[in-house]
């Protein structure tokens, strides 16, 4: 089981927290996409990277130059994963909000050992892109020295999972608003009513526009 978490994560809104260790692990394998944040000398620092779950840990990879790379080896980090799933459209823009699975991983960074890199950085390249390490040559010696990957164990997440329709309030369910939710996913971009919407109130014409060009949100 996942280890207590920090007393700094939210619990508001109990019922999208989440100890799930499979949702978790489907979150992980749903997205490539983390952000890592940390504080440095110089105050609070964030940013995006590629990241695999390997072995039970999240692994990360960088430059060995990279002044952030070399400043989380052995700090508390922590790093946040987000998978956006649909829009959900009320009928007051009070309710509205979005979809999503998201997960906090708290811990330390250490650095991989050069026994274990070579084949963990071929194993990060093929969770991003499927086999593409046998397509290529194999690594330089100056291209492994060049390049550092830091690893931290899962020991510590939080799981938040946002999934359902719209709340309107009673009087709201009254109007001619249209009210439903926009499912995103690859390739397809769908919109589904809600249950309790009047029969005959059509799609809006900003829903329609985001089905036909969603590349702004997915």
């Amino acid at each position: 089981m996942p280890a207590p978490l920090p007393t700094l994560v939210s619990q508001r809104m109990p019922e999208k927290m989440s100890r799930d260790e499979a949702a978790f692990a489907d979150l992980c394998a749903s997205t490539s996409l983390a952000h890592v944040a940390y504080t440095s000398p110089d105050g609070p620092r964030i940013f995006p990277t590629a990241f695999a779950v390997l072995d039970g840990r999240l692994v990360i990879h960088g430059s060995t130059g990279s002044r952030w790379m070399r400043h989380l080896v052995d700090q508390p980090a922590s790093v946040a994963i987000t998978k956006l799933t649909g829009l959900v459209v009320a009928r007051s823009t009070f309710e509205s909000s979005v979809l999503y699975r998201s997960a906090m991983v708290f811990g330390t960074f250490s650095v991989v050992g050069a026994d274990r890199t070579e084949r963990l950085l071929a194993r990060l390249s093929d969770r991003l892109i499927p086999g593409r390490s046998s397509e290529v040559r194999p690594s330089l010696r100056k291209e492994m020295a060049a390049t550092m990957l830091l690893e931290m164990p899962l020991d510590q997440w939080s799981l938040r999972v946002s999934d359902g329709w719209p709340e309107d309030e009673e009087p709201d369910r009254c109007g001619d608003a249209w009210a439903g939710v926009v499912r995103l996913g690859a390739p397809a971009v769908s919109a589904e009513a809600a249950p309790d919407l009047r029969a005959g109130i059509p799609i809006p014409t900003s829903v329609a526009r985001l089905l036909e060009d969603p590349s702004g949100i997915v």
